[in-house]
């Protein structure tokens, strides 16, 4: 017999939460870390407390019920570990200690070259001294090893205080953590939601991302639940929105600054970024051609009132840097590289300025190799 997790998860519905009356999974309790080994299993339970009075009923009925549902022989007694929600969802802010700014890269929908922007951002913030890393938050979705030209890289592990780590990809002096790098490029990641925030919480709080000014991550588009993970997990210091001037693509990014501005979420918008502002051809360089209109989002920017950070032009070099794994922001004497320094030095400025908004005492220094 060959196990996988939906067999336990439907064996886990069977069982129900005293509490709530709600099954394991309805509940949010079975979490979606279950391991398969031949015939072991082994996953968590998640409970409100330590003190909870039906932690040891429920794990008991929950070993019953997949020896019943699933097979006799699977090996579950003792397989069943408890965790409680402060163990699983640690306080914001306490992880990563080491990482200065954390930055998230948004956009309201796909297509307006977000993951393009965050990793020309990221090198060009490198070559200008600091210490980088840029995580690929886009689980169904991951396009940095590709455009890093690692698609091939496997991130091994490390022992750093007794704990082992998974070491990031560093290229171009960016450190680099993708779901593209332990998933088949060519399948689809077919997860629910759960499961693809539990990947993410991994590859931020069990990586060894070491000393950052700067770690960049590279949201999928739109909102969704990955979004209020990265919120929940981490203190971020602002987010960046990427646009086209297109109104279809304005409309979404209203949606996602509304998100991070909400009460509930709370996260300082550092800037609007305008992608494929105008087209420039190569044989004629000092032409601009609107093809998505305008001056759409600095409009966007200027009725928010956030700043715009940039405007970079659709130019062939920057698609064939991002096919190619060299980023454009790699030739600073050219003119989508200058766009890249340019729009570095704008977020620069605008990190420092919030951080002396919450402690005008804090002198950012940059970390040198």
């Amino acid at each position: 017999m060959t196990l996988y997790p939906k067999l336990i998860l439907d064996a886990l519905k069977t069982v129900r939460y005293p509490g709530t009356g709600k099954n394991l999974v309805e509940a949010g309790m079975a979490e979606d870390n279950i391991r398969i080994e031949g015939m072991k299993v082994s996953f968590s339970l998640l409970f409100e407390k330590p003190t909870d009075p039906f932690i040891k009923s429920v794990v008991k009925a929950a070993e019953t019920a997949i020896l019943t549902f699933v097979s006799e022989e699977v090996d579950i007694k003792g397989n069943i570990s408890v965790r409680t929600i402060k163990e699983a969802r640690p306080e914001v802010g306490k992880l990563l200690p080491q990482v200065k700014n954390v930055i998230g890269i948004s956009s309201g929908k796909g297509g307006v070259g977000k993951s393009t922007v965050s990793a020309n951002l990221a090198v060009a913030l490198a070559k200008q001294g600091y210490q980088v890393g840029l995580l690929d938050a886009d689980i169904f979705g991951p396009s940095i090893p590709k455009m890093f030209q690692v698609e091939d890289a496997r991130p091994i592990l490390v022992e750093v205080g007794g704990r082992e780590l998974i070491a990031p990809i560093s290229k171009y002096n960016v450190k680099l953590l993708s779901i593209g790098f332990f998933v088949d490029p060519d399948q689809a990641t077919l997860w629910r939601g759960g499961m693809a925030s539990n990947a993410l919480k991994q590859l931020i709080g069990d990586a060894n991302w070491g000393d950052l000014d700067y770690l960049l991550i590279d949201l999928p588009p739109g909102t969704s639940d990955i979004h209020l993970t990265i919120v929940q997990t981490l203190a971020l210091t602002g987010v960046v929105v990427v646009s086209t001037p297109q109104e279809v693509a304005l409309a979404d990014a209203r949606k996602g600054i509304n998100m991070f501005t909400n009460d509930k979420v709370a996260v300082p918008i550092l800037g609007l970024v305008e992608n494929m502002a105008w087209f420039t051809p190569a044989e004629l360089p000092e032409n601009k051609y609107y093809i998505f209109g305008k001056d759409g989002a600095k409009k966007l920017a200027k009725e928010a009132n956030i700043p715009l950070l940039g405007q970079i032009p659709l130019v062939q070099s920057i698609r064939e840097g991002g096919d190619q794994g060299s980023p454009v922001a790699l030739k600073e004497d050219t003119i989508t590289g200058q766009s890249f320094a340019q729009l570095a030095v704008e977020l620069v400025e605008q990190v420092d300025k919030r951080n002396r908004e919450k402690d005008p005492t804090k002198i950012v220094e940059i970390t040198h190799r």
